[in-house]
């Protein structure tokens, strides 16, 4: 507990940075969002009407500082779209972000640990063929995968959903494009960890001295889930990351989805909002996997 408790304590200054980079990377992107709510043809008085009513008139260091006490305060501002509050917009997006992050994980370990269990125990052609699927996944990135899947499935076989959210169906494309190169990442790892547990000597001291097998393979497992499970959750984290460019392609209606329409709008209170949530989620996710290694392993603790 007083693991946690200091782990929690030292993310403070991390999520003030956080705050700090976030609204600052915000304001440096290219193009003026009064401009594009009243186009090309406006007069400059209605500009600077405008402006003073966002609050865009005041100096960057001041509207920090009303940026970061509305954070605290749970006020993440107002879209200048739509005019609704942010957090508002964002708790209602985050429902189908959070169905397609546990299919893409769903997905990744168990795809990820029947291939790290095949490369770790099966025969050489098994191995090699395993590894070069890793490989060859690692590598595709979702917006490459997602339209092949997109092509050869849903309209080609025309067996599940092209886009949107339209039930569980529509959830299996989208979650493999999200979840495939995680999975190759955590079947790699937990291969290389479990070749890497099968050769130390406590295993090699229980099997000469004719112990049980079974129950050494246990260790084994148990051992080598170690850093699979830190990589797991350190990814989770990336997952809405990824899901920024999945939802665009499916057209799934949720975080990321949000994000490039409120890029596309210059919406920087949204824009702020979205990225300031997805840091908070992978610093929490950072957390988790320190946690779940402490449980695992008493000698983390």
């Amino acid at each position: 507990m007083n693991t946690i408790v200091q782990r929690l304590a030292g993310m403070i200054p991390t999520l003030f940075l956080v705050v700090g980079l976030v609204f600052m990377l915000i304001h440096l992107v290219p193009g003026d969002p009064v401009v594009a709510l009243l186009g090309d043809r406006a007069s400059p008085a209605d500009y600077m009407a405008l402006r003073e009513a966002l609050g865009l008139n005041q100096p960057l260091w001041w509207q920090f500082i009303g940026f970061v006490s509305g954070v605290l305060r749970g006020d993440w501002g107002v879209s200048l779209i739509s005019q609704r509050p942010v957090l508002g917009m964002i708790w209602e997006r985050l429902p189908a972000t959070g169905m397609l992050a546990a299919g893409a994980m769903g997905f990744a370990l168990v795809v990820g640990g029947i291939g790290g269990c095949l490369m770790a125990f099966g025969r050489k052609s098994v191995r090699t063929s395993v590894d070069y699927i890793s490989l060859a996944a690692m590598a595709s990135p979702s917006f490459v995968v997602g339209p092949l899947l997109i092509v050869g499935v849903a309209v080609g076989l025309g067996i599940l959903p092209v886009s949107g959210m339209q039930g569980a169906a529509s959830m299996i494309l989208p979650s493999i494009t999200l979840g495939l190169g995680l999975a190759a990442v955590v079947t790699r790892m937990l291969a290389e960890s479990l070749i890497e547990e099968r050769h130390k000597d406590y295993v090699r001291t229980v099997v000469a001295k004719g112990g049980d097998v079974s129950r050494v393979r246990w260790h084994v497992v148990r051992n080598a889930l170690l850093p699979t499970v830190q990589i797991a959750f350190l990814q989770l984290g990336m997952v809405l990351t990824g899901a920024v460019l999945t939802e665009a392609v499916f057209g799934w209606p949720g975080l990321g989805n949000l994000l490039v329409e409120a890029l596309h709008q210059r919406d920087y209170p949204v824009i702020q909002g979205c990225l300031l949530l997805i840091s908070l989620v992978y610093m929490l996710c950072v957390l988790l996997a320190d946690v779940v290694s402490a449980l695992l392993d008493p000698r983390v603790r």
